[in-house]
């Protein structure tokens, strides 16, 4: 429900209802004071209401353009992280909600964007028909003020013979507002869902033309072809008293209204609104190359099948939690790319690791050159780990934990660091019951979380502690070779599709079922239901929350986690 959601995300609500009131106020503000103040009366003669709507958006665009890095700074982010570490929880959560609102300033970037640069093209057209107009109108006298001296111009056009185009292409600010307009247009189609998931090498290298995006921006506005009256003008020659005089001046003019206007460029102040932002992102880029050079070992190389690799790493100081991810990068196969990978081991363990299933040319090249080195290792730069840890997980008697797909990385580290705190008998650990639903296509790509499951059901059989954990797989894609298989062996003590002792359901879950279920065998407990999975998911999860809930606060509560991998 949305009060459920203001609850639990208030500071999201809080930070998007500022940025979008100052958005309002800064288009609002500088629309109404371009569309009124005395010092752009004659540049209103001229343009009209479109040089408001254009410096409104510029303003806003100054303003996004600041914002744009900063959700991106993920060091800068891991400090907060670090120190609102006594906060809640909810509070260090809402910190990885910074790529959600990374696509929503984009988002505005390109809307503002589109606005402006219509604005301009009425603000180049009004420009070229009134230099071309000889009506002695206000407009046209205006537009041929530049040959009274080559500083008195208003309009930017002097020739008869241009067009929009031309200007477009041969001033600065129409060209550097062609160039950064396709960068922008460039980053945010090649940031979609499809391309980040299948090219993501496309979306890495096109990300990189923000560099030109800022470059472009800070000198967009340098030649200042949009101007206003001067203030020691307007003292002398008030457009409330003189305009009139200008489209009807005789020639032995001797009224204090005989002088004609001066002019001045709005200075470019693009540069004031971003430099913060680039130098705070220049060192974030120093302090990760930085840490990308500490020394990583590759301790162990696991190929799995259906091309699955695994690598187990050690680097000094490393200290990750449960639920977070690295970057990874290999200059053999590329300088520039990095990868993000979940992390899969636990806290407990001496070592780190990923899993990688190639899925993408960097991926197909790393799978295969681990393959072909025998003898030396093929190095590996590792930066992180980022992201907030899962420990809310170790906080509920009861956990239902659902994996849909890839889904599933972040739960082998959860599923480790539970058992080996079991174990060790850790006092802080309030579980005693883990549900776990596995969703998937085909478990080919996933046989390395077979194994895992299987080592910690013998590991838990082995100390008598078997019921611990109970976890229902899910075959949502299937054929009938795999049906006639498992028709054959249903009798055998192990499932026919992954070798485990539970047996795979074929089909979607049936959530109704699953949560009644687990009501009725934890009736006074408080059950958290963690998902890694895909939107409608996480929806029909909250509504069973919300219906198998019970009213009386003695009775069973079910809690909804999102987890933002």
């Amino acid at each position: 429900t949305m009060g459920n959601w203001l609850v639990n995300h208030w500071f999201s609500a809080t930070v998007l209802a500022a940025w979008l009131g100052i958005n309002i106020f800064l288009f609002t503000y500088y629309f109404l004071f371009f569309d009124r103040d005395e010092r752009y009366f004659y540049t209103r003669a001229i343009l009209g209401s479109a040089l408001a709507w254009a410096r409104a958006s510029a303003k806003c665009l100054n303003f996004n353009s600041m914002l744009i890095l900063l959700p991106v700074c993920r060091n800068l982010l891991s400090f907060l992280r670090g120190t609102c570490s006594c906060c809640r929880r909810t509070l260090r959560k809402q910190l990885d909600h910074n790529l959600i609102f990374h696509k929503l300033v984009a988002y505005a970037l390109a809307l503002l964007t589109a606005v402006h640069t219509i604005a301009h093209l009425f603000n180049l057209e009004r420009y070229n028909h009134s230099q071309q107009a000889a009506d002695g109108s206000l407009p046209a006298v205006l537009s041929k003020m530049h040959l009274q001296g080559s500083d008195k111009w208003l309009n930017p056009i002097h020739s008869n013979q241009t067009t929009v185009e031309y200007v477009t292409f041969t001033t600065i600010p129409g060209l550097t507002g062609v160039i950064i307009t396709l960068a922008l247009i460039l980053m945010v189609t090649s940031s979609t869902e499809f391309i980040r998931r299948n090219y993501y090498e496309v979306f890495w290298y096109t990300h990189h033309l923000f560099l030109i995006y800022f470059t472009g921006l800070v000198i967009h506005g340098i030649a200042g072809l949009v101007r206003g009256q001067t203030e020691e003008s307007m003292e002398e020659v008030h457009p409330r008293r003189c305009a009139r005089y200008l489209t009807d001046k005789d020639e032995d003019c001797s009224h204090d209204c005989c002088k004609d206007p001066e002019f001045g460029s709005i200075p470019a102040e693009s540069w004031k609104w971003v430099l913060a932002p680039v130098l705070l992102y220049i060192f974030e880029r120093i302090l990760r190359v930085w840490r990308a050079r500490q020394k990583v070992v590759v301790t162990k190389v696991v190929m799995h099948p259906a091309r699955v690799l695994e690598l187990q790493m050690q680097k000094k100081g490393f200290r990750m939690e449960v639920g977070q991810y690295i970057f990874v990068n290999c200059p053999t196969i590329s300088l520039l790319e990095w990868h993000p990978f979940t992390l899969t081991s636990a806290p407990e363990e001496d070592y780190f690791s990923i899993h990688i299933r190639a899925a993408g040319d960097w991926t197909e090249s790393l799978i295969n050159t681990f393959q072909q080195q025998k003898l030396e290792m093929p190095r590996i730069e590792v930066d992180g780990p980022f992201g907030t840890a899962s420990e809310d997980v170790f906080q509920y008697e009861v956990a239902m934990l659902v994996g849909a797909g890839i889904g599933v990385t972040p739960f082998a580290s959860i599923l480790k660091s539970i058992w080996y705190k079991f174990q060790q008998g850790d006092q802080n650990l309030k579980t005693k019951k883990i549900y776990f639903y596995w969703l998937c296509r085909d478990t080919g790509a996933f046989a390395w979380f077979n194994d895992l499951l299987a080592s910690l059901e013998q590991k838990m059989a082995e100390s008598g502690k078997a019921d611990f954990l109970t976890y229902r797989l899910f075959l949502t894609g299937w054929d009938t070779s795999i049906a006639n298989n498992v028709a054959l062996r249903f009798d055998t003590a192990t499932d026919t599709v992954t070798g485990l002792r539970h047996k795979t359901i074929f089909g979607r879950p049936m959530w109704n079922t699953e949560f009644a279920a687990v009501a009725a065998a934890h009736p006074r407990s408080v059950v958290g239901v963690f998902l890694c999975g895909p939107g409608a998911l996480a929806k029909s999860l909250q509504k069973s929350c919300h219906q198998h809930s019970s009213l009386d606060p003695r009775k069973v509560k079910f809690y909804f986690n999102k987890e933002n991998f």
